[in-house]
């Protein structure tokens, strides 16, 4: 019982989490990805994962960390962003690793467009009061994108193993 609660419940919320805290701060915490690192790796031993299983999903997620940290020393994105994608990564492994990078690059492009679009109007009084709200607004501010990636991973999730075994 308690096993389901945490697949069902665990992810989405480190997720949203991950998701308000890029919006309103332009940072997520590495306890967020830690903890995604962390309760993969329990519920690996809970469900008994094979070592080959746990070892490809390592595998995806050192790619991920590889490219998104070549990313990030570009300036392309956050570091907080690059330690997310590499958390999901690991647990999503390498079979549904392609969906999730899609997804996130077809929300992070929406996202960039909007905040684009965003950008270009005035802020009404009551909302240039508060900060994130202008943080957002600044033309050359950043994107964040923590909020496409976790989007992506909840558009993912539902298909993935951890999810298909509480369907049993």
């Amino acid at each position: 019982m308690l096993t389901e609660a945490i697949r069902l419940l665990l992810f989405p919320t480190l997720m949203a989490f991950a998701a308000s805290s890029d919006l309103l701060t332009m940072t997520i915490s590495n306890r967020v990805s830690l903890a995604l690192v962390g309760s993969f790796f329990v519920l690996a031993f809970v469900t008994g994962m094979s070592l080959t299983d746990i070892g490809y999903h390592l595998a995806a997620a050192s790619v991920v960390l590889l490219v998104t940290f070549g990313f990030f020393a570009r300036g392309w994105i956050g570091g907080g962003d690059a330690k997310l994608a590499a958390a999901t990564a690991l647990w999503f492994g390498f079979d549904h690793l392609l969906d999730y990078l899609i997804y996130a690059s077809l929300f992070g492009g929406a996202l960039t467009l909007l905040l684009i679009q965003f950008r270009l109007w005035p802020l009404p009084g009551i909302l240039a009061k508060q900060e994130w709200l202008q943080r957002l607004h600044e033309k050359n501010g950043g994107v964040p994108y923590g909020i496409a990636l976790a989007a992506a991973a909840l558009a993912v999730y539902p298909e993935t193993a951890w999810m298909k075994l509480l369907a049993l």
